[in-house]
């Protein structure tokens, strides 16, 4: 693939799209009051399709929908307030319902807040003046980004203020040797791509939201994205941030330098705690060079086994040019054909393995490609593959693995599950719950970053069931505790997952965990009900 086109793929045609207007089959629009609200609110949650479609006001409010929920001792804002924050940051106190409305409602579309003002900051001076007043008065606070969140992590649950970043986006520095980036947390991973792409660099995260998603709000989910495999996350890649803490004060910690061994590594706090510790308003990224050549191969495999045997040749084969191994079931790869036509250049398998090179040399890279191909191949491992390296073909091989989730919205109601599991259990979450659930629902599907032990469940309905959430939850959760894996694999614990914490984390380590909270924030007034189960 030439340079020219290889900034294209690398920026822009490979990242998850989203169609609009696809709604569920039916909504299940839970209004009633039941004895048990808050397990009926998440099977909605997990039905829903239509996400981020939905008007806002049809969203119930989450301080209905989690009854049990109780709003903390927190202060409500009062004219005298708005009257200061008119003076910490002059004509950017939005207070208009249709001016919040959207703030209100993470991308989801099922959670819903009710906040009454949201304040919007150019500087880290403002955001360290807003908090500073805001603790004092016992004004509970949401740090927002671009709101791209799935788990209500990013939206007031009460009537939390609203703190947007969004017009935090400026990029301070750039260091084209390094390629260390220093930047306002309110940038878009878009505009920062657009301005490191003329030095031939990238952000080290590639993400579906990258046109609204901002890198503070990145930095605090700990954002993973396609590149993962060869790029690491962004405990490795951000190598400063600047915070401010619920008192105010700013913590510059925004160092460029790789190495800095001297005392305790705080910026680390910042990286995934979903700004209940601070807020992140400035971060130093090491960014790597555009790929000079981009080559993908798609494999199809007839046992799980040889998907873990083509996982380690690819490791093993392709080393330094290896960026992404995804992985998707028959039923992921039969929804995209059925739902969206597209075309599969294989034939029938039961797992298929997308294998991605980034390299320098694109006759190097095809060669050692072609090496693997050929490996698992005449070894019995593969049944069929191809290698692809024309933009257009790349392109379409990627649309199989990145439209998975259009696709299955075109079923009806989707309940959704993102985990990392150990690599030796990786698809007997799928199996085990495809056992489970048997014929009562269209199709269960498995998909995901196979390089991560990233595994996506997926299971779809006409309609929601009562039957199938009830067979799921707590049953999926349970059962990713029992082998130490991980309930969340992206987008943090919001207020959807907190009271799964303990399913991945011991008694001591979430105990540590609030200590730590109530050290750096003893009111509680950063971003409260997140995270932690009461």
């Amino acid at each position: 693939m030439r340079r020219s086109n290889v900034i294209r793929y690398a920026l822009e045609q490979y990242t998850s799209y989203r169609v609009p207007n696809i709604q569920c089959a039916q909504s299940v629009w839970y209004t009633q009051s039941t004895n048990n609200t808050f397990a009926v609110w998440r099977r909605r949650v997990h039905c829903s399709t239509a996400l981020a479609q939905k008007r806002p006001e049809r969203v119930q409010l989450s301080s209905v929908r989690f009854p049990q929920l109780k709003r903390g001792d927190f202060a409500r804002v009062t004219d005298r307030d708005l009257q200061v924050f008119e003076r910490l940051v002059p004509s950017r106190v939005l207070t208009e319902p249709d001016d919040i409305e959207g703030h209100n409602v993470d991308w989801s579309g099922t959670c819903r807040g009710d906040g009454q003002v949201l304040l919007r900051p150019k500087t880290t001076e403002e955001v360290s003046a807003i908090l500073r007043y805001c603790n004092g008065r016992r004004l509970a606070v949401v740090p927002q980004g671009g709101n791209t969140g799935l788990v209500g992590g990013s939206v007031p649950v009460f009537d939390e203020v609203i703190i947007s970043l969004s017009l935090m986006d400026k990029i301070i520095s750039l260091d084209e040797i390094s390629g260390v980036l220093v930047c306002q947390a309110g940038c878009v991973v878009d505009k920062i791509n657009g301005a490191l792409e003329p030095h031939g660099l990238m952000t080290p995260h590639i993400l579906g939201s990258k046109g609204s998603c901002q890198i503070g709000g990145n930095i605090s989910t700990n954002a993973g994205g396609l590149r993962m495999l060869r790029y690491g996350n962004l405990h490795g890649n951000v190598l400063g941030v600047e915070a401010v803490l619920a008192n105010g004060d700013v913590l510059d910690c925004l160092s460029t330098l790789r190495k800095d061994n001297t005392g305790y590594d705080l910026k680390q706090l910042f990286i995934g705690s979903e700004g209940s510790l601070g807020v992140v308003t400035a971060a130093s990224v090491l960014c790597p060079r555009i790929p000079g050549a981009v080559s993908v191969a798609l494999l199809g495999c007839d046992s799980f086994a040889q998907v873990l045997q083509t996982y380690d040749a690819a490791k093993t084969m392709l080393q330094e040019i290896l960026s992404a191994v995804e992985f998707m079931d028959r039923a992921s790869m039969e929804v995209v054909q059925e739902n969206l036509q597209l075309t599969c250049p294989l034939g029938a398998h039961s797992y298929y393995v997308l294998v991605e090179t980034s390299g320098s040399n694109a006759a190097h890279d095809e060669e050692k490609l072609n090496s693997l191909l050929g490996y698992v191949m005449e070894n019995g491992i593969v049944g069929d593959g191809t290698v692809a390296t024309e933009p257009s073909k790349v392109q379409s091989i990627w649309a199989l693995r990145e439209n998975v989730a259009v696709a299955l919205r075109r079923d009806g109601c989707v309940y959704k599950y993102d985990v990392t599991v150990p690599m030796s259990r990786f698809y007997d979450l799928v199996a085990d719950t495809r056992e489970r659930v048997g014929t009562d629902v269209t199709r269960v599907v498995g998909y995901g970053h196979l390089g991560e032990s990233d595994i996506h469940l997926n299971v779809t309905c006409p309609q929601h069931s009562d039957e199938v959430f009830d067979a799921l939850e707590p049953w999926v959760y349970d059962w990713v505790a029992k082998c130490k894996g991980s309930v969340s694999a992206e987008h943090g614990m919001g207020i959807l997952k907190r009271d799964y914490l303990y399913h991945s984390n011991t008694g001591p380590a979430v105990l540590l965990m609030k200590q730590l909270k109530k050290l750096m924030d003893p009111k509680g007034i950063l971003n409260p009900y997140k995270i932690f189960p009461d």
